[in-house]
């Protein structure tokens, strides 16, 4: 039976021109779920995309703090934003570049009201928002991290897998927790991003929310060198001898169970990843690959240390996917129940 008192999700759509809106309407026509979600969206939109998926879909209009219905199968209750101008599958468009924003700004606020306990957003177009003059914008995670006035956020990635508490042998058949020391940053200005005091707090953050939201009374964190061999003993980079290394030994001086820097290339390997709980690695590209070839697909991205549960899925806008009924709404799912999770373990139910 469908629960009325299930938590609510907030589900901002994402770019209108890719998948996350077929996506929502793929989620409310499938497997019903221990959580109410609210899409956060157009709702011509949606119908728009679940007629062209062929989906029946009853689409509920609410105000944020209107009762939310239980969920059920074919029903998207949806706190409508208007689109700025007409969206086309595949074609991006500047004009919406301001209703994607909204949506967020629905979401953040509903959370911080008491509407929702958290928000689970589907993929946005970063270069059309950039088009479009916001200046700076450099993806979901920056934008929340302003949005809610906080000094510092941290990227973690799961696979489906591994959104539990630790449990003997964790991280066989894939299971893995990544976490990012920079983000969404060219190559060559990720050295000068990783400062001591940087690291520290992203290793704080990591270490504090991995026992809030995931259960863990210890985590045990393996963290990346920066660079090949970590480093080599100084001869192939200082940054793990000058910043890394100091950070790690303080840290470990306070408690925490921290292994590195290791080399990235071996990290990724069971004789390392055995009884971990999440790696930190210095960039994008050195931990989300290894990540996503365990997982992708299901696999969710989460935003560690707002005052708010944000979850994501593992993939972009699919421009070319979207309206064919071709998108997989599998790490939508995880995002959701990962989301649900959180928020019990977190105490905002």
């Amino acid at each position: 039976m469908a629960d009325i008192d299930a938590p609510v999700l907030a589900l901002t759509t994402g770019e209108p021109a890719g998948i996350g809106p077929e996506l929502a309407v793929m989620l409310a026509a499938g497997t019903l779920l221990p959580v109410r979600v609210v899409a956060v969206g157009d709702p011509d939109l949606l119908a728009e995309r679940a007629a062209m998926l062929g989906r029946k879909l009853e689409l509920v209009a609410l105000a944020p703090g209107d009762p939310v219905p239980a969920p059920c199968q074919g029903v998207l209750p949806v706190w409508p934003v208007a689109l700025r101008a007409p969206s086309h599958p595949g074609l991006l468009d500047v004009a919406n570049a301001g209703y994607v924003l909204e949506t967020l700004d629905v979401a953040v606020t509903a959370c911080g009201n008491g509407h929702a306990v958290g928000m689970v957003t589907a993929p946005l177009h970063k270069g059309v928002i950039l088009d479009a003059g916001h200046v700076g914008f450099s993806g979901h995670t920056e934008y929340l991290r302003d949005r809610c006035s906080v000094d510092e956020v941290v990227m973690l990635l799961a696979t489906d897998s591994a959104l539990h508490a630790r449990e003997p042998g964790w991280t066989s058949g894939g299971a893995l927790r990544v976490a990012l020391a920079t983000t969404h940053l060219a190559l060559r200005e990720v050295s000068d991003a990783i400062t001591g005091p940087r690291l520290e707090r992203i290793l704080r953050i990591l270490h504090a929310d991995l026992t809030r939201w995931f259960g863990l009374n210890k985590p045990r964190i393996a963290v990346c060198g920066l660079n090949p061999h970590a480093g080599e003993g100084g001869h192939l980079g200082r940054e793990e001898l000058d910043v890394i290394i100091p950070v790690l030994e303080a840290l470990r001086g306070e408690g925490m169970a921290l292994d590195g820097p290791l080399p990235a290339d071996t990290l990724f390997t069971p004789r390392y990843l055995d009884g971990v709980d999440a790696v930190l690695a210095m960039y994008h590209d050195q931990g989300l690959p290894v990540l996503k070839y365990a997982g992708f697909g299901r696999a969710a991205n989460i935003t560690l240390g707002l005052p708010l549960v944000r979850t994501s899925v593992d993939h972009g806008t699919a421009l070319d996917l979207a309206g064919q009924g071709l998108a997989d709404s599998g790490s939508l799912e995880v995002a959701v129940r990962l989301a649900a999770d959180m928020a019990r373990r977190g105490g905002l139910l």
